[in-house]
């Protein structure tokens, strides 16, 4: 189980003792600031992974495929194939999970459940991505562990190894329905102002 130190919107400084510390995955969802913090960082410590864990749009591909080594929110075939071209341009193919639309929210991205199969494929076949895993927010109600069970369910029907899901509130109850990434901001570097 690897834990995502989601660093979006904290310095540099709040940052650097977790790195020299030797953590390696960080999280970041804006890609401008993820740019500005971390180019050089990411030279300095070769080891560090990168993971895009917001919405991914199509414009910003061209910077996020140099920069990170995970994307987790792949939820459409248009971002697909721009990941698809950054990549060869790039010569550099990256993780990827699928955001999973779990609780078929209108409000969330995300591809539904009874896509998720065609989507799968289509990825592979047609964009030849690196899919390793789904990743998904469940909604926010007392059924957490539903959700996750139901992610658990769709990871091994599609014979997938890894699986995003839990942050600060329920990374524990994640951990039990075998989260393979959680994402964790505020338990590590306090509240965000």
């Amino acid at each position: 189980m690897n834990i995502i130190a989601v660093s979006k919107t904290f310095p540099l400084e709040k940052i650097e003792p977790l790195i020299k510390y030797g953590h390696i995955h960080f999280g970041e969802n804006k890609v401008q600031e993820a740019v500005e913090k971390w180019t050089k960082i990411k030279g300095d410590y070769p080891k560090i992974k990168l993971h895009m864990i917001g919405k991914l749009q199509t414009n910003k591909v061209k910077f996020v495929v140099p920069l990170f080594d995970y994307i987790h929110s792949l939820d459409s075939l248009k971002l697909a194939e721009k990941i698809s071209l950054e990549q060869k341009k790039n010569d550099k193919i990256l993780k990827i999970f699928i955001q999973v639309n779990i609780g078929n929210e209108d409000q969330k991205a995300g591809i539904s459940p009874n896509d998720l199969n065609l989507f799968f494929r289509e990825c592979l076949d047609k964009y030849k991505l690196n899919i390793i895993g789904l990743m998904c927010i469940p909604p926010n109600d007392k059924n957490t562990n539903f959700y996750f069970s139901e992610m658990l369910k769709l990871t091994s029907s599609l014979g997938l190894k890894e699986l995003s899901m839990g942050m600060s509130s329920d990374y524990k109850e994640a951990i039990k329905f075998e989260s393979t990434f959680v994402r964790i901001g505020s338990k590590i570097f306090g509240n965000r102002n």
